[in-house]
């Protein structure tokens, strides 16, 4: 990060193509095999349209956006976020953001999760010191 930053300097974003197969193997990895994630009839069961793709994984992007931002992973200090609409599996999720505050060496970063139809599936913030 060589630009000047300065409070509501957006973020570049960052987007993940959340297919089944990479739900599945995110889930394996993570020993959440949950039917939610994958079983579509199950899913109906619990009130959803489709197989949802597991908040951890939705998390990760806010990871992934917030170390791009600080120019690696070593710059992240914390991510936070909350859901707020089941993303389903097969969206292309996208996190955007920008600069709220800057303290000293600690820049804070306002993000959103969008879904590729534009519902708002998440919102969080991140703290990154800048990377050299």
């Amino acid at each position: 990060m060589t630009e000047t930053v300065v409070v509501g300097t957006p973020i570049e974003s960052v987007a993940l193509v959340c297919d089944p197969v990479r739900v599945l193997r995110f889930g394996a990895s993570t020993h959440n095999s949950h039917r939610i994630h994958y079983d579509a009839s199950y899913a109906a069961t619990e009130k959803l349209s489709a197989p949802v793709v597991m908040a951890q994984l939705q998390g990760t992007l806010f990871y992934r956006a917030a170390a791009q931002f600080a120019g690696g992973y070593e710059g992240v200090v914390s991510v936070s976020w909350q859901n707020r609409a089941p993303a389903p599996v097969g969206t292309t999720l996208e996190v955007t953001g920008e600069v709220t505050e800057i303290h000293g060496e600690k820049t804070t970063l306002t993000l959103r999760e969008h879904s590729d139809d534009g519902v708002l599936c998440a919102v969080g913030t991140a703290v990154v010191v800048r990377v050299c």
